[in-house]
């Protein structure tokens, strides 16, 4: 092996740990900022506070971020991007003949798990939305609009399926579940329910209302007797 061999790869070596580094250092600022962001609001929280909270000196922040805007705009980005992945990632995962059932509890599931998962981004998400600068807001809107069309498209295909009544309104049935789901943030402790627990019992009452026993039984009455729950029609 040559001398410019062994450089070269020193080299990528060096820049391999470099990049390692500054993801980490990006990454700790962005959960420390989520989570100030969370405790005590957007205008309360400063880059001084959050890069105490990594344990830097605050112009260290600037090596990773150029200004607080981005590094808000970071955090709402992933605080609805990593649940929307982990929604599509459960939903695919399903059998193609997956009946209606099944996609909105797994749907929903992935969604309780991702987003009480991820509580420092989800919390700061909801929290400072409407206290950030318009042009933050105006720039995460297309991910907020993209996760919310993606359940609309999941609402369609239970829609085509026959499990809906014709007359419900698609738009409001998504506000209402979406909103169901980010509330629990509000009063959801480990502890007291499983995740499991909640995503059965929504899922039941938004597909079947409180009667949800009975009409889950007149559902099976409708069906084929030879016909097995995910089968194809």
């Amino acid at each position: 092996m040559n001398r410019q061999t062994v450089q070269a790869r020193t080299v990528r070596a060096g820049s391999s740990t470099e990049q390692t580094v500054q993801a980490e250092g990006r990454q700790l600022i962005l959960d420390a900022a989520a989570r100030l962001f969370r405790e005590q609001g957007y205008a309360a929280t400063s880059l001084r506070e959050v890069a105490r909270e990594c344990g830097m000196k605050a112009g260290s922040l600037y090596y990773h971020f150029e200004a607080k805007d981005d590094i808000v705009s970071e955090v709402l980005r992933l605080g609805v991007e990593r649940v929307a992945e982990e929604v599509r990632r459960a939903v695919m995962s399903l059998p193609p003949d997956a009946d209606t059932d099944l996609v909105m509890y797994t749907a929903i599931h992935a969604h309780l798990s991702a987003f009480l998962d991820l509580q420092d981004y989800t919390s700061a998400n909801v929290r400072i939305f409407g206290q950030v600068p318009q042009a933050i807001r105006d720039k995460h809107i297309p991910t907020r609009d993209a996760y919310e069309r993606y359940w609309h498209k999941l609402l369609q295909r239970c829609a085509k399926e026959g499990n809906f009544e014709v007359s419900r309104d698609l738009r409001l049935s998504r506000l209402f579940l979406i909103n169901a789901l980010n509330g629990s943030l509000e009063w959801y402790r480990s502890g007291t329910a499983s995740i499991e627990m909640l995503a059965r019992e929504l899922t039941d009452i938004f597909l079947y209302g409180l009667n949800g026993s009975a009409e889950r039984s007149a559902k099976s009455t409708r069906r084929s007797p030879n016909r097995k729950v995910g089968a194809k029609k």
